[in-house]
């Protein structure tokens, strides 16, 4: 199916390069406050982009997932070769996301596969795939194999969630989370850890604090009986759908003034660019998830941009592709795949 194009990568990068002056751009910025651009570090976590197809249509998604999105997915030669990878790069985690990561008829085999090398696996879940009939052994699968599962679910209520994600979401979620905490999730086992991931609505910047983590400890305990590990926030991107959403209202330079001018410094330490691999369904890699969905490559110059070939040494210390984009990552608290950013430890610059 063909995408609006406000969504083609191109016009993205377009549109989010004429929303600031240049003097304003991350680059300059960095720049004018004496800060080098950081450098990648060494490789700890290898993610794979399974594939845009997903059982939901979320307002919010920066992947433009969809249940249309079938021809996205990974194929099995690309599967073969990250498996290759997972042997020859030796992750410390392997971080299957999406689409909805799970979709994918080799996604058991990837965990597998990661776990017998001994790698930490994350799995990225959207909660309601979960509950989808072809996949009713799945949680249990999951906790058999100690994956870590970062859920999302933007709100600890029913109504901003279900507006940013579809009618009946909540309750879908929270059936979800009912089912792995039957299965020792959530109950402070590292063997089973959850992780639930929470996105603000519209052009607010995430500002989780432990109280807001208590509060939700306590709301979702109260209102369900389902409790959780840990509660990570991230930014809204100004990319796909969000940007779309952005454009249609004229708030697009607006967001990027709000992001450029709650841009933190100490949020650069932990950002995923710096000790993460992208692997695009196709095996192209990418610093990030977001610089893959704007189909920008890996930054510096290096014999090969193919899972297929690459190794640990081509990684380290290599530069990154940054953009405008990258201030969603780096305002406020910042906000990366594994939350804030700003008292992260992360590689040195």
């Amino acid at each position: 199916m063909l995408r609006p194009p406000a969504l083609e990568p191109a016009r993205q990068l377009q549109l989010l390069e004429a929303a600031l002056p240049d003097e304003q751009s991350f680059s300059r910025t960095l720049a004018s406050q004496g800060l080098p651009l950081p450098q990648r570090g060494a490789l700890r976590v290898l993610q794979l982009n399974l594939g845009r197809l997903c059982n939901m249509r979320c307002s919010h998604c920066h992947v433009d997932a969809g249940p249309d999105q079938g021809h996205t997915l990974m194929s099995d030669a690309v599967v073969e070769q990250c498996i290759a990878a997972m042997e020859r790069l030796r992750p410390a985690v392997v971080d299957l996301t999406g689409g909805a990561p799970e979709l994918h008829p080799r996604f058991r085999e990837l965990v597998l596969a990661a776990r017998t090398l001994g790698c930490h696996v994350i799995d990225r879940c959207n909660l309601t795939v979960l509950l989808l009939p072809a996949l009713k052994d799945l949680a249990a699968f999951l906790a058999e194999q100690q994956v870590e599962i970062v859920a999302s679910l933007p709100q600890p209520e029913a109504s901003s969630t279900d507006a940013q994600r579809g009618d009946g979401t909540w309750e879908a979620s929270i059936e979800a989370l009912q089912r792995l905490n039957q299965l020792g999730y959530g109950q402070g086992d590292p063997k089973r850890q959850l992780t639930l991931m929470s996105n603000p609505a519209g052009t607010r910047l995430q500002q989780l604090t432990p109280c807001d983590t208590a509060a939700w400890q306590r709301q979702l305990q109260e209102q369900a009986g389902v409790s959780f590990d840990a509660l990570i926030g991230l930014n809204n991107m100004p990319i796909a759908r969000f940007l779309e959403q952005l454009q249609r209202d004229g708030h697009v330079n607006c967001y990027l003034k709000l992001l450029q001018g709650a841009f933190n410094p100490a949020a650069l330490n932990g950002l995923m660019c710096r000790d993460t691999l992208s692997v695009a369904p196709d095996g192209q890699l990418h610093d990030c998830d977001f610089n893959q969905m704007l189909e920008l490559p890996l930054g510096g110059e290096t014999p090969t941009s193919h899972i297929a070939a690459i190794t640990r040494e081509q990684l380290d210390q290599r530069p990154i592709h940054w953009g405008n984009h990258c201030y969603g990552c780096t305002a406020g608290e910042g906000s990366s795949c594994a939350g804030a950013t700003a008292n992260s430890d992360g590689p040195n610059q």
